[in-house]
């Protein structure tokens, strides 16, 4: 008689691969801190009810704000390049979490209660870089660290671009006083993230996505306001 296969040596195949919501029963659930951006829960959370399930596991979450970022794209005519190559827009932040200056595209924090996403991003793409886009798309979403963390992002492409006349610009403060926005070469970028010398997460994701959208000349791109598996808990 021939060995049985062990079925974990064999895995399954699907298709058209999709996340979707889920939620375990929570025990008990204790908020203990908060601060003006996050805060912390413990709470003990059931897997399964199944018979021979695990006990129940304690988890700590830090809920955040959901954000927005955006890859600002210009080619062809409007670019700055001789041979009109595609050019990014980016501002250098100072993150003391990690201790570095990141190159990082435009972003912020979904902070205003009932704002659109796409109003946000628009917004932060003024504030942090002066300029404006009249196209706006969604590019990829995504969870900043789905293994602690609620905050989701939402990278929109903006083109179409132009400067905010300087009489309507919204003056920087504190760590964004330091932001010089600054274009770049697309394909400079792009090797800069497959060199590992870029490293914030949106505009990794962002850049990749991008150029998989370029190759495809930008087709099959979800409109801004497309629906978004965002976290149900946050700040």
């Amino acid at each position: 008689m021939g060995a049985i296969a062990d079925p974990r040596e064999t895995p399954m195949t699907h298709e058209n691969p999709a996340d979707e919501r889920d939620t375990r029963e929570v025990l008990s659930t204790q908020r203990v801190w908060t601060g003006p951006i996050c805060a912390v829960d413990d709470e003990m959370i059931r897997l399964s009810s199944a018979p021979g399930a695990s006990e129940p596991i304690r988890r700590q979450t830090i809920a955040h704000h959901d954000a927005v970022s955006i890859i600002a794209l210009r080619e062809g005519d409007d670019s700055s390049q001789p041979d009109g190559a595609a050019e990014i827009l980016m501002v250098r932040q100072y993150r003391h979490p990690v201790r570095a200056a990141l190159w990082e595209i435009p972003a912020g924090l979904l902070d205003i209660p009932g704002e659109d996403p796409a109003i946000a991003a628009a917004r932060e793409l003024a504030e942090e870089t002066d300029h404006a886009a009249q196209r706006w798309d969604t590019l990829v979403d995504f969870y900043a660290s789905p293994g602690f963390t609620t905050e989701g992002v939402r990278c929109f492409l903006a083109r179409d671009l132009a400067p905010i006349p300087v009489e309507e610009r919204t003056a920087r403060e504190a760590e964004e006083a330091e932001f010089e926005p600054t274009w770049f070469r697309f394909d400079d970028v792009l090797d800069a993230v497959m060199g590992g010398r870029l490293h914030n997460p949106s505009t990794v994701a962002g850049v990749l996505a991008a150029e998989r959208a370029r190759t495809r000349g930008y087709e099959g791109l979800r409109p801004a306001g497309a629906p978004w598996l965002r976290s149900p808990e946050s700040m």
